[in-house]
Order: C-alpha cells, then sequence, then structure tokens
C-alpha cells in the first residue's frame, strides 16, 4: 500500500535544496548505502512519498547531492594556471574526504547540474587561458581529477586519520610484521618514518607538484 502523503509536506517546511543537503548529511555520516527516498524521509520527518514533489527519482537525488558538492570546491581563478589550479586540486581533495561517498559519482551522472558545469568551465577556461591547446586541456583535466579521486579514495580508506594514530600503528602493528632480515627496505621505511614523525596527508601535495610540473612542460612542447 502506498504511504499517504504528509499534508504538512506542502506548506513550506520542505524544500530542494533542505532535501539535499539532508541527503549529503546523511551520506556522510552513514554512507550512501543507507541513502533511500523512504529514510531520508524519516529524516526530514515527512512522507517519503512528499519528496517526490521535490526530486523526481533517486537519480536525480544524487545528481542534486553531487551538484552541491562541486559548488563546494574552489574554482580555479588568479595567479596563473598552475597556482590556481594547486588551490582548486587542494579544495576538491579536502571536500571529498569530508563527502567520501561521491568521489565514485564525480565522473558518473550524464546530467551535470550547473554547480558541476560552471566549475568544469571555470577548469577548462583556466587552462586554456594558461596556454594549453585543446588536446593538453583533456589531458590536463584527465590526470588532474584523477590524481585528486584516487588520492580521496585511497585516504579514506587508510586505517588511521593523523600522523600521531600513524605512529602508533607502525610502531605497534607495521614494524613488527617486517623484520629487517626479511624485508629490509620496508623495515628502514618504517623505522625511518616513524622517527620523523611523518605525515602522510603531506603526499598529496607533493604529488600534485610533481604532476603540475610535468603538465607545464607538455604545455610548453606541445
Amino acid at each position: 500500500m502506498a504511504e499517504a502523503e504528509d499534508p504538512t509536506a506542502t506548506d513550506g517546511s520542505l524544500s530542494r535544496d533542505r532535501i539535499l543537503r539532508e541527503a549529503i548529511s546523511l551520506a556522510d555520516r552513514e554512507g550512501l548505502h543507507a541513502l533511500s527516498m523512504r529514510r531520508l524521509a524519516r529524516e526530514l520527518d515527512a512522507g517519503a512519498m512528499t519528496l517526490y514533489h521535490y526530486v523526481t527519482s533517486k537519480d536525480e537525488l544524487l545528481e542534486g547531492m553531487v551538484d552541491l558538492v562541486f559548488g563546494e570546491i574552489e574554482t580555479p581563478e588568479g595567479d596563473g594556471w598552475k597556482s590556481a589550479m594547486r588551490r582548486r586540486c587542494s579544495s576538491a581533495r579536502d571536500v571529498l574526504v569530508r563527502h567520501s561517498w561521491a568521489i565514485s559519482l564525480m565522473e558518473s551522472l550524464t546530467r551535470p547540474g550547473p554547480a558541476n558545469l560552471r566549475h568544469r568551465e571555470a577548469v577548462v577556461a583556466c587552462l586554456r587561458e594558461g596556454g594549453f591547446d585543446v588536446h593538453t586541456t583533456v589531458h590536463a583535466n584527465w590526470v588532474l581529477d584523477s590524481y585528486v579521486y584516487g588520492f580521496a579514495l585511497q585516504e579514506v580508506s587508510l586505517p588511521f586519520d593523523t600522523a600521531d594514530e600513524l605512529a602508533q600503528i607502525t610502531d605497534d602493528v607495521f614494524i613488527p610484521q617486517l623484520p629487517a632480515d626479511s624485508y629490509p627496505h620496508l623495515h628502514e621505511i618504517a623505522v625511518t618514518l616513524l622517527q620523523t614523525a611523518y605525515d602522510a596527508g603531506e603526499e598529496f601535495a607533493v604529488g600534485l607538484d610533481l604532476i603540475l610540473d610535468a603538465l607545464d612542460l607538455l604545455r610548453s612542447t606541445a
């Protein structure tokens, strides 16, 4: 039997934006698998059928959620293409760590929303104005997004959140599994990183600078 429509659903208490933001909050807390129209309606204290006045399907809900995520990412502008893209990629990484459920959806939707399109237009404009031709712009866009998405995905999958937690795991778990006589190089790395207060999060900037420098070479030789 269809659920009765909530009589308060059209009194101004709901809006498309509120529904999308509640959906994002739920996905942030519990993952995308926990998100359903019925569960979302409960979180909003509304009837499930009411939500369809604002989003017509689960796919439309996901498209709207991803569009809001794109809206949180800093667009690249000013200070030259390399600095602008460095800030944009760093911002995207931070946003995707907050909304890790979105990583697999960022490139999977066939109906991008306005924030999505504005962001992509700004990225392409930054690269074109920086001297990239059409083909090298496409190359740069692919490699930068692949790096950001891949790093964010790996980062949220790590068994630690902070440098202190990594040091503790390294000392208690990793080093005992890496005897120097069997794994000399891995043992050396683990011990060295433990002694230098290594922060895995800093690897993002190292890799991003390598990519940006390589793209600068590609731009200048195209």
